[in-house]
């Protein structure tokens, strides 16, 4: 059984109904803070918190878990700059709380959801796995010291660990079961498509003078359904007896915030009003993550590389 923890969110549920389709049981384990009950459509369900360290022993004690998943972090990045003890308490802290009690049942395989913000300010484009990491924010901040400890728990303890760093997840399940559903809403496709679906009145873009091909800022769009499928590979990477390691997810194309509205205006067929705002202190103009070394050694294949099929999947779940 694979221990999905925070698989109420946006990428653990898609990882579980991957899992799923693939023949593994799934416990999911989640606080819904941010999950929703609804998107566990699989697998069994328990409510709790990292911080309990007895919920936990209860959960090792009550199933057979092979390997653990973990998605259960916290994830906005202003916030983290406001309120960094929140972050460190639950992303650092309760990791450590998981990975003490994964050793006292003897569960040595982890896969772990990590971030590019890990990188901070690209000093080459695309950002490979060896890029310096120097995080500008508490969220890249405490992503990179969970990195840090696994790689120390798994030299002293002999833990077995991937750190998946992505880049923007987006799009939703293609069979619209379940999708991206944040409050509050950061990420830019769904506030675009709310614009589209006439629940927000426009979309603000900071910054139209980047030196970029169309002035705006420059990300890497993965498919949520591709960041899963990585997650599952990982597994199985490990239990293949690999060493542990870490991989870049990314689509190394690189969209601009510009080509993002006019693919969802001609996908959904609604004027998106645009409102050009001034550049965010602290936003690079361009963020294009290379994933080689995912694509060579874990056999990965991205289905959804194309920023059509993403608003297309994105647009599907929105409009339901």
């Amino acid at each position: 059984m694979i221990l999905i923890v925070g698989g109420a969110g946006y990428i653990g549920s898609h990882a579980n109904k991957e899992l799923t389709k693939r023949g593994y049981k799934t416990l999911i384990l989640d606080n819904l803070i941010y999950g929703h009950k609804s998107s566990v459509k699989w697998g069994t369900f328990v409510q709790g918190d990292l911080g309990d360290k007895e919920t936990l022993r209860q959960i090792f004690k009550a199933y057979k878990i092979e390997a653990v998943m973990h998605f259960a972090a916290f994830a906005y990045v202003g916030e983290s700059v406001t309120d960094p003890a929140m972050y460190y308490q639950n992303n650092v802290i309760n990791t450590i709380n998981l990975l003490d009690v994964m050793l006292e049942f003897n569960v040595k395989k982890f896969i772990f959801s990590s971030t590019c913000a890990t990188y901070g300010n690209p000093i080459e484009i695309p950002i490979t796995e060896t890029h310096p990491q120097v995080p500008i924010n508490p969220y890249g901040q405490s992503k990179l010291m969970v990195e840090k400890i696994l790689s120390d728990y798994s030299h002293a303890y002999k833990l077995e660990y991937v750190a998946l760093r992505y880049f923007n997840a987006a799009g939703a399940d293609a069979e619209g079961e379940i999708g991206e559903d944040h409050d509050p809403e950061t990420h830019l496709i769904p506030l675009v498509l709310d614009v589209a679906l006439g629940k927000r009145e426009e979309i603000n873009v900071f910054g139209s003078d980047y030196e970029t091909k169309d002035g705006t800022a420059v990300r890497d769009y993965i498919h949520v359904t591709d960041l899963a499928d990585a997650h599952i590979l990982a597994l199985e990477y490990l239990k293949k007896g690999e060493p542990s390691t870490v991989f870049n997810l990314g689509n190394g194309l690189g969209y601009s915030v510009q080509e993002v509205i006019d693919v969802a205006q001609k996908v959904t067929g609604k004027e998106i009003k645009t409102i050009y705002a001034p550049r965010r202190e602290g936003d690079p103009a361009i963020l294009i993550g290379g994933a080689e070394k995912a694509i060579k050694t874990l056999g990965w294949k991205p289905q959804f590389a194309q920023l059509e099929q993403i608003i297309e999947t994105a647009w599907k779940w929105h409009n339901r």
